[in-house]
């Protein structure tokens, strides 16, 4: 069974909004859009990384008649949001965009006991709100304007589960499953999709890494991961497929038909497999983190002696 009413979505022609676009996924996908002949905005914090991904996109256009634009906003309240929003419609008529990729997010991954209150409230800015301001006022304008658009959230693997590391970024990503704004949205024809990529390898993850416990990078170390490219191939394949749940390997594939809830399925056939699957290899994949993190206890608690923590 198939979510929404179109499996073969063409944005050739349509007005797609990136967040993120300066680089990883977000500009990936932009890229892709741009070759398959849609308008594409993007928008991200750093001018000097949107002026360099616009070139990029530039070198990608189909036609001279497509509408590419890069603007600089931040994203982290419902005000900033919404401004962002108007600048990328303005162009358009001031009309909502027919699809909006919320891919703006980051992450800082460290031991609960050492975060700061800020680190805590960062990883829901960073995690949830910068995409669900996005979504609010994408939502509001294609009501408005009556568009039958999409929007699309990106979690991630650990928004379907978690482990060491990740106390300020699962939670944030968790929140951002959207069953009950895909529930609402039926309501004006709006669709809404949510991409759970596993590891992505992006200048965000380079970021991460520099406060990745060791014990993290040695749990992900079993995780292949994906490129940017790969991803955003993946992420725009399940929207022209109509999936509610997006998916780009077969270990977070197997969590999706294990944990999807009220999630429609993909496959008929294929998601009871899945599940019998992931009800053998989960409890396993989970009793083996465990391990490893029971086996670290040792070095961890020399680590936190040697950086004064119970001083």
């Amino acid at each position: 069974m198939l979510f929404g009413k179109n499996s073969t979505w063409n944005p050739d022609g349509q007005h797609i909004y990136v967040t993120g676009g300066s680089t990883g996924l977000g500009l990936s996908l932009a890229i892709i859009l741009v070759k398959r002949g849609a308008h594409v905005s993007i928008v991200a914090r750093n001018q000097n990384k949107l002026d360099d991904a616009l070139k990029e996109l530039e070198e990608h256009r189909q036609h001279p008649n497509q509408k590419l634009a890069a603007h600089s906003f931040s994203l982290d309240t419902a005000e900033e949001s919404a401004a962002a929003l108007e600048a990328v419609c303005e162009p358009h008529d001031g009309r909502a965009p027919d699809a909006v990729f919320a891919c703006a997010g980051s992450s800082k991954p460290k031991f609960f006991v050492e975060m700061s209150a800020e680190e805590m409230q960062n990883g829901m800015t960073n995690g949830y709100w910068v995409q669900a301001w996005t979504a609010m006022a994408a939502a509001k304008k294609m009501v408005r304007d009556r568009t039958k658009g999409k929007i699309i959230l990106v979690s991630s693997t650990l928004g379907y589960m978690s482990f060491v590391g990740y106390t300020s970024y699962s939670p944030a990503k968790h929140a951002l499953r959207a069953d009950t704004l895909q529930s609402e949205l039926m309501l004006y024809d709006i669709d809404v999709h949510i991409f759970f990529p596993p590891t992505m390898y992006t200048p965000g993850y380079e970021e991460e890494n520099k406060t990745k416990p060791k014990i993290t990078r040695d749990i992900e170390s079993t995780d292949d991961g994906v490129t940017a490219e790969a991803a955003a191939v993946a992420l725009f394949e399940g929207v022209r497929a109509g999936h509610a749940h997006i998916t780009a390997d077969m270990i977070t594939t197997l969590f999706r038909a294990s944990t999807r809830g009220v999630a429609p399925r993909h496959n008929i056939f294929l998601d009871p497999l899945y599940d019998m699957a992931a009800y053998i290899i989960a409890p396993i994949w989970k009793r083996s983190v465990d391990k490893r993190v029971r086996e670290h206890r040792a070095e961890h608690r020399q680590y936190l002696v040697e950086a004064g923590f119970f001083a």
